[in-house]
């Protein structure tokens, strides 16, 4: 699906986080390397939607899918951690919740800011998190 251009990069980073789920889940993807890359990758991503994104939405009147944006955010950080420190069952849990949250926010997320936000707050909004990166 197209996207607008405000919400295009965060869209192509959900790209590269399907992958990693993808390799999580084919256990070509070590909890080292969920850590690098959580740090590098993810978690700038959820900082940006976090700092940005949300609240364009919630002033738009959605604050039910912010927060329930921020509490998977939250879960995956958890289980991010919980890798980190050892667990094992947690890399596979965290490879679900990678996928099921990237397909939440491409299938509902974006639907809902591209519906409910005005062309101009679009713009602003893509100024902050090209700003951002």
């Amino acid at each position: 699906m197209k996207r607008t251009e405000a919400l295009a990069g965060l869209s192509r980073e959900h790209h590269g986080a399907l992958v990693m789920a993808q390799r999580i889940a084919a256990g070509a993807l070590s909890p080292a390397d969920l850590g690098r890359r959580f740090d590098r990758e993810l978690n700038p991503h959820f900082l940006a939607e976090e700092r940005f994104l949300l609240p364009f939405l919630e002033r738009a009147g959605a604050a039910a899918l912010a927060e329930r944006t921020r509490h998977e955010h939250d879960e995956m950080r958890r289980l991010a951690a919980a890798v980190e420190e050892g667990d094992a069952d947690a890399l596979a849990s965290f490879g679900i919740a990678l996928r099921e949250h990237v397909r939440f926010e491409e299938r509902e997320l974006f639907v809902a800011v591209e519906a409910l936000l005005k062309p101009e707050s679009l713009r602003e909004l893509g100024q902050c998190l090209t700003a951002s990166s």
